[in-house]
C-alpha cells in the first residue's frame, strides 16, 4: 500500500487547521451545513450531469484504488516474467499453461493462455495492445471525472457565496446581524476551493499517476511475454524489461547506453 495520499490530505487539512487556530478562530466557524451541502451535493450532480451514469460509477469505483494505491510494480513484475523465460527455456512453452490457476493477474493470465495455445506472435501482441488500449480508457475515465469535480467546486463555491450575499443584502434594516452573516456567505466559496484542491484534484491526479503505472506495468509484460514466446534468454528478457522501466537504477541506464549490447539484445527479440 502506497499511502501518499493519505499523507497528503492529512498534512493538508493540518496545516489549514493549524492556520485556523492561529488566527484565533474555530473550526466550527467553516462547518456550517448550507454551504457544505450546496458545494458538496452540486459539484458531484454537475459532475454526474457532464458525464455518463456508468462513468461516475466507475470512477466511485476507482475510489478505494486511490487510497490504497498499486499492489503490483513494474519491478516486481519483471521477477515474474524472468520466472516464467526461465520455465519456457527448460520445459518449453506448453509447461506455461501450468500456472494458470495459480496466476490472479487477469493480463499476465491472458498472455499465457495465448501462448500456450500457439498463438502467433504478431496476433498475440495486437491482442494484448487492445487490452491496454481499454485499461488505458477506463484509467481516463476515472481520473477525469474527479478532475472534473475539481474544476466544477469553485464556481459552484462562488454561486453559493452569491446567494448568501443576495440574502444578506435583504437584511440591510438589521446591522447588527451583516458582520456574520457576510461571514457566512464566504464560506461557500472557501468549500469551493477547498474541496477542489484539497480532494477532488489530488485524487484525479493520483489515479492519472495510478493508471501510468499500471499501463506501464501491462506494457513490461507485454514485451516480456513475447520474448518469452520467442525464446530469449531469461538474463536478455530481464535486461530489456528493466530498460522499459522508469525508476530503473543508475546502473541499469549505464548498461543501456552501451551501443553494442544493447544491439546484440534487441537482435533477440526482433
Amino acid at each position: 500500500m502506497d499511502p501518499s495520499l493519505i499523507l497528503g490530505l492529512v498534512l493538508a487539512f493540518g496545516a489549514l487547521i493549524a492556520m485556523i487556530n492561529l488566527e484565533g478562530a474555530t473550526v466550527g466557524s467553516l462547518l456550517l451545513p448550507a454551504p457544505m451541502v450546496l458545494v458538496f451535493g452540486a459539484t458531484i450532480a454537475v459532475g454526474l450531469a457532464s458525464g455518463t451514469l456508468r462513468d461516475a460509477l466507475h470512477a466511485v469505483k476507482s475510489l478505494p484504488r486511490a487510497f490504497r494505491g498499486e499492489r503490483r510494480t513494474a519491478q516486481s513484475t519483471i521477477d515474474t516474467v524472468v520466472g516464467y523465460a526461465e520455465k519456457a527455456r527448460s520445459e518449453g512453452l506448453l509447461a506455461l499453461e501450468q500456472g494458470l490457476d495459480e496466476e490472479k493477474d487477469p493480463f499476465l493470465r491472458q498472455a499465457l493462455q495465448s501462448i500456450a495455445d500457439g498463438t502467433d506472435a504478431e496476433d498475440l501482441r495486437v491482442l494484448l495492445e487492445d487490452e491496454l488500449t481499454s485499461t488505458a480508457a477506463r484509467n481516463r475515465t476515472a481520473s477525469r471525472f474527479y478532475m472534473t469535480l475539481g474544476g466544477f467546486a469553485p464556481t459552484v463555491g462562488i454561486i453559493g457565496t452569491v446567494v448568501s450575499l443576495t440574502h444578506v443584502l435583504e437584511k440591510l434594516d438589521k446591522p447588527d446581524t451583516l458582520g456574520p452573516m457576510i461571514a457566512a456567505a464566504f464560506v461557500a466559496t472557501l468549500w469551493g476551493l477547498l474541496s477542489a484542491n484539497f480532494i477532488w484534484l489530488p485524487i484525479g491526479g493520483r489515479l492519472q499517476r495510478l493508471g501510468e503505472l499500471e499501463l506501464e506495468r501491462m506494457t513490461v509484460l507485454m514485451e516480456g511475454m513475447l520474448a518469452v514466446q520467442a525464446g530469449a534468454a531469461p538474463a536478455h528478457v530481464r535486461e530489456r524489461l528493466s530498460a522499459l522501466v522508469s525508476d530503473r537504477s543508475p546502473g541499469r541506464s549505464r548498461r543501456r547506453e552501451q551501443p553494442a549490447e544493447t544491439e546484440a539484445h534487441e537482435d533477440l527479440f526482433s
